[in-house]
């Protein structure tokens, strides 16, 4: 049988990236003299960090203000961020099935790095940089069997892919939003994560 490789998303699912966020964009919004929604930004991460701006910012303006807010990032919005509830429970449990864990994000892949340094959070491969359907790439090429993720565009990317959807309730959708985008499963949290995934490999291998 072939080895279970699990894909997760990054903010919102792994760790809670919405208060560093905020951070940064309260900096960027400082320099740039632009008092940014930021309650409302952070409510539903998930998007690239272009179209959260696009509302806000002249179009010839969005480049350099992304340049800025990926520059700001490392001091306002890693040791701020914690791991989710689970986070690390989930990672072991794929261990035990003699699992990879791969993390593909929408994340700047520097950041996301740092996030993942800073958390010690296990995994053997990081992807960054896509968003939606263009994750499939990234899970086909590891040989992802699941993709957990918190929004409706990590379930566009797992479908695409043609890998098992697992939708968690810690980002900015609800359940009737993720069953309607088409996941196949949805967990309050990592922390029922282990269980679920004990009985999906049984059930794989039975």
């Amino acid at each position: 049988m072939a080895q279970l490789v699990v894909g997760f998303d990054l903010d919102l699912t792994l760790i809670d990236t919405a208060p560093g966020f905020r951070q940064v964009l309260e900096a960027l919004g400082a320099e740039l003299g632009v008092e940014f929604p930021v309650a409302e930004m952070t409510a539903r991460l998930g998007p690239p960090l272009d179209m959260l701006l696009a509302p806000y910012l002249p179009p010839e303006q969005i480049p350099a203000a992304g340049d800025r807010f990926r520059a700001l990032y490392p001091e306002h919005a890693i040791t701020s961020v914690p791991v989710l509830p689970g986070a690390h429970e989930a990672i072991a449990a794929v261990r035990r099935h003699g699992g990879r864990v791969v993390v593909v994000t929408g994340k700047f892949p520097d950041n996301a790095r740092l996030h993942l340094e800073h958390t010690g959070l296990d995994v053997d491969v990081l992807e960054g940089w896509v968003w939606g359907v263009g994750k499939a790439d990234a899970l086909r090429r590891e040989g992802a069997s699941l993709y957990v993720g918190d929004h409706v565009h990590d379930v566009e990317g797992a479908l695409a892919a043609e890998v098992v959807s697992v939708s968690v309730l810690t980002g900015g959708c609800t359940e009737e939003e993720l069953r309607a985008a088409g996941t196949h499963a949805v967990l309050a949290s990592l922390e029922d994560f282990s269980e679920w995934l004990d009985r999906h490999v049984v059930a794989a291998r039975s």
